[in-house]
């Protein structure tokens, strides 16, 4: 039994075409201006696994439709990579090879689509990719709203949730906001920060401020300038960030648990 067609969502899905040959993009482009259940657009395009996942640092979308076969790093390796994104976006993997479906379904693709790729099986693709958006819409209308923080830098606007932030950490003018997977600058001083997240962040020292919820360990460390001293080791990063004396005993309270 089919599943049945999803309702046309009010926002055309937004699609981002990776494949090293221009004329397979051009024809992906003119079979998404043909889909109508569901409506698509063409939010981006990428020639290579590199150019789309620089793309998608800076972007928003629905879906890849991803070549595997491309010079340097292939689309699998894109699509594994494209697994650390806070929002990853779902993945079709477009392709004139059939022997990597399997490999593909491996990294949750929602499906797999050989070339020439007609309309009709492009538009069943992005039914999928429609149903997996509503049940996606259902699941945030029953949470409440997540806090973020708003990046702002040169290619653009980000949304980054506070609950993935590790650690704010203030050096010279600005404040580095740290993730498990990227850092990011913001204008806030680490005071502001403190006032407004403080239930979730913990002040360790005048210049940092961590996740309660990522402390690991705490252990001496020797400074060739302060001397002995402590330091928390955080989930999900290297490095070991200083705790004053002062606040001692608060982390030695959280790593007790």
């Amino acid at each position: 039994m089919s599943n049945p067609t999803p309702t046309t969502s009010t926002h055309p899905i937004r699609a981002l075409l990776v494949d090293d040959e221009a004329l397979a993009r051009a024809r992906l482009r003119t079979l998404l201006a043909d889909c109508r259940e569901p409506l698509a657009v063409v939010a981006g395009e990428a020639s290579g696994a590199v150019r789309a996942m620089e793309w998608l640092q800076h972007h928003a979308c629905d879906v890849v439709l991803l070549d595997i076969h491309m010079p340097g790093a292939d689309g699998l390796a894109l699509a594994q990579a494209m697994q650390t994104l806070a929002q990853a976006p779902a993945v079709i993997f477009v392709t004139a090879h059939t022997e990597h479906a399997l490999r593909a379904f491996d990294l949750a693709a929602l499906d797999y689509l050989t070339k020439p790729v007609r309309l009709e099986r492009l538009q069943e693709a992005l039914q999928k990719v429609e149903r997996a958006r509503q049940y996606t819409r259902g699941l945030q209308a029953d949470l409440p709203q997540e806090e973020v923080i708003i990046i702002v830098e040169r290619g653009g606007t980000e949304r980054v949730p506070v609950q993935q932030v590790v650690y704010f950490k203030a050096e010279l003018k600005y404040v580095t906001v740290r993730t498990t997977i990227r850092s990011y600058v913001v204008d806030d001083t680490l005071n502001e920060l403190e006032a407004q997240y403080g239930e979730r962040f913990l002040r360790i020292h005048r210049n940092a401020l961590i996740a309660r919820s990522a402390v690991r360990s705490l252990q001496k460390q020797v400074d060739a300038v302060e001397g002995e001293g402590w330091a928390v080791r955080l989930s999900g990063v290297d490095e070991l960030l200083a705790v004053s004396r002062r606040q001692l005993a608060a982390v030695r309270a959280l790593v007790k648990g």
